[in-house]
């Protein structure tokens, strides 16, 4: 099979990509050729690159057919976060019967309601990014059930894997909250730490991937969770992160609007916009019609992340509070 894979040397993409090669696939990485992929296989000689500029060929409304011109079996999106970025591909593949199968995010649900979310739960999307994604489910899924868009939708939670800073116990982006955890410093957490985070693996997700993709009649018109099995408290994950580290849990609770004024505005911010999400979604139906198995727990997800970080010199060891700035690197696009 013929795979073009949109971003495929970003999060997601550094692990689909190899993988389909390894499967038996054809793979065609299409990027704009400015980034390598977050980890080294050896299944990159035997791509095939197709170098584009989205935004540039979008703009001049050619995105679509260049990758329509790729005759691809099925075509992974790895990289839409427009609703006219979505009906340019979607356009351009029509008629042609391949399979288009977006990326989505859990934050097309807004805050959560029942728990564990099932992918039918009413959607209540808020901020730009959750409501633009949405705005792309909704679109796509209504041209599959009323034109037979061949098109399926995968929702992954907050990204995980080594190269990137995961959704840290507090919250936020901020290693600063690791290397506390690690030396066994007191942390502040907002409220009693009850608010839950969905990690994922991005490994999982690339598994997800294919397996849609194998499953295609199963998969068509649908949307699919691609989380690990579990979602984490904040006081939990704070808890077991410290007990990996060999550490006694020194966790204090405060109030959001006092324990936002020891933090920068921007791990504020990111921080809130996860607890008001506090998503805890079921992967019950991707089991049941892609067979989907997650190979990481949340917590095995974020700790070989962290071994990645602590070996590559961005957490600090020493001599540093969690309050302070910390070495980063750029964090996934929310999912």
């Amino acid at each position: 099979m013929r795979v073009a894979v949109i971003g495929g040397t970003g999060h997601i993409g550094s692990y689909l990509t190899p993988l389909l090669v390894d499967a038996g696939d054809e793979a065609i990485c299409v990027c704009r050729g400015q980034r390598r992929p977050y980890r080294e296989h050896p299944a990159w000689s035997a791509i095939a690159y197709s170098h584009l500029n989205r935004a540039a060929e979008e703009e001049a409304g050619a995105f679509g057919e260049r990758v329509a011109q790729l005759n691809a079996d099925a075509v992974v999106d790895l990289t839409c976060y427009h609703p006219a970025s979505a009906r340019q591909l979607a356009d351009a593949l029509r008629g042609k019967q391949t399979h288009l199968l977006h990326c989505g995010t859990i934050w097309v649900h807004g805050p959560s309601a029942s728990v564990p979310t099932a992918e039918d739960e009413p959607r209540r999307p808020f901020g730009d990014y959750g409501i633009r994604k949405a705005a792309i489910e909704s679109w796509l899924l209504t041209q599959a059930h009323e034109s037979g868009l061949p098109v399926t939708i995968l929702h992954p939670g907050h990204l995980v894997g080594p190269g990137w800073a995961p959704i840290n116990p507090a919250g936020n982006f901020n290693t600063a909250v690791f290397a506390a955890l690690m030396r066994g410093d007191e942390l502040s957490l907002p409220n009693f730490g009850m608010e839950t985070v969905h990690h994922v693996h991005a490994e999982d997700v690339a598994r997800a991937f294919l397996l849609a993709i194998r499953n295609r009649e199963a998969a068509l018109g649908q949307s699919f969770h691609v989380v690990a099995a579990s979602a984490l408290t904040l006081r939990g994950y704070a808890e077991q992160m410290a007990a990996w580290f060999g550490q006694p849990p020194n966790l204090r609770f405060l109030p959001f609007h006092e324990w936002r004024q020891s933090v920068s505005e921007r791990d504020a911010a990111v921080t809130e916009d996860h607890m008001r999400h506090s998503p805890h979604c079921s992967i019950e139906k991707a089991r049941r019609l892609l067979g989907y198995e997650p190979r990481y727990t949340p917590l095995q997800a974020v700790q070989e992340s962290v071994s990645w970080l602590l070996s590559n010199g961005v957490i600090a060891g020493a001599g540093q509070s969690p309050q302070q700035p910390a070495p980063s690197i750029s964090p996934p696009a929310p999912r």
